[in-house]
Order: structure tokens, then sequence, then C-alpha cells
């Protein structure tokens, strides 16, 4: 299982500029799993919440992300740092089937059950059942995290918590809930 070649020669350069420009507070880092499936679920609050994430662990993360980034001037850049493309306008299962695969291969999944940037005034926004299905179908852990604060350049004004790892329960509904009220209690506290 090799990661995409584009990934392995730019994250340690987005990782120190990102480092540099935003000196970012990581707490917990230690709950990612050094090898093995990993899903890593969270709240979303930037287009910069990737790039965190990103210099957050030395693993490659596979991301979720919307199928209009494989679109346009960075398209090349998008594919070559191993996104998985989703078809929002409707239930995507080949996306869901890619990640699947990914996790069985013992790789990283990124993902924002919010499903988009959250704009509205909820701590959170209802979270769609991706993360909980992957892990259900393959006995992956999920790291939830947590993100709060702003990107504010030269200011430790953005931080990101990962928390302990966790197996959910068989029943998709309340796993999905008792996930988002985890990272939604994390962003009131």
């Amino acid at each position: 299982m090799k990661e995409p070649r584009f990934y392995r020669l730019v994250r340690p350069l987005v990782s120190l500029w990102f480092r540099v420009c935003y000196r970012p507070v990581i707490l917990g880092k230690e709950n990612i799993p050094r090898e093995g499936r990993v899903i890593l679920a969270g709240n979303h609050t930037h287009n910069f919440d990737c790039l965190l994430l990103i210099s957050s662990t030395k693993r490659t993360i596979h991301f979720l992300a919307k199928d209009s980034l494989l679109k346009g001037s960075f398209a090349g850049v998008f594919r070559g740092m191993g996104i998985i493309p989703v078809d929002r306008s409707k239930k995507d299962p080949k996306s869901l089937q890619t990640a699947i695969q990914y996790l069985n291969e013992g790789r990283v999944i990124g993902i924002f059950p919010e499903g988009t940037i959250n704009r509205t005034e909820e701590v959170t926004m209802p979270f769609k059942f991706g993360a909980v299905k992957m892990s259900a179908d393959t006995s992956s852990v999920i790291v939830p995290f947590v993100i709060k604060g702003k990107y504010q350049l030269f200011h430790k004004k953005i931080q990101i918590e990962f928390l302990k790892p966790r197996k959910p329960s068989s029943n998709l509904e309340k796993a999905n809930e008792e996930l988002r009220q985890c990272i939604s209690d994390k962003l009131e506290g």
C-alpha cells in the first residue's frame, strides 16, 4: 500500500507552511493509531481544515471530498493528494466503496460528517452516516476531532483536538448521534 506520490512530496511542505503561518495548537495527537484502519471524523469550519489535519499526522489521509474539486485547474493537485470524490447531489455508493476498500487496506480516511462547511449558528449540523457506516462495515475505529477557533495568520487562534478512538455500536442511527454529540459537547465546553 503506497501513499500517493504527490502527497508524499507535498505533505512536508504543507505542514511547514501551515505551522509557520497559522501556528495551530494540536491536542490528542497520540489518539491517532500509528497503523491500521482509521476514520478521522469531525466538524468542518473552513476550507483549510484538510490542511490542518494533514499537518497533524504523518499518516496519509484520504479525504472524502466533493467531486467538483476534480474539475478545473486544480484537478491534478486534488487527484494527486488521493481524495475520494463524492457526488453530493445524490447517494454515491462508489465513493463509499472506495473508502471501504482503502480502510480494508489499512489506510486513513478523513471525513467531515456535516457534509459541508458549517455556516449556520448551530454548533454542528446534522451528521451524514458515512463515518459510522464505514466503521461498521470495516471494523475501523473512528477518531473524532474537534476544530475550534479561527484561521488567523501568525496567531495561535486555531486548535484541533483528537479525541479517544471509538468503535460505534451496530445501531447506526444511535452511533451517528453519539458521534455528533461527543463533538458538539467538546465544541460547547
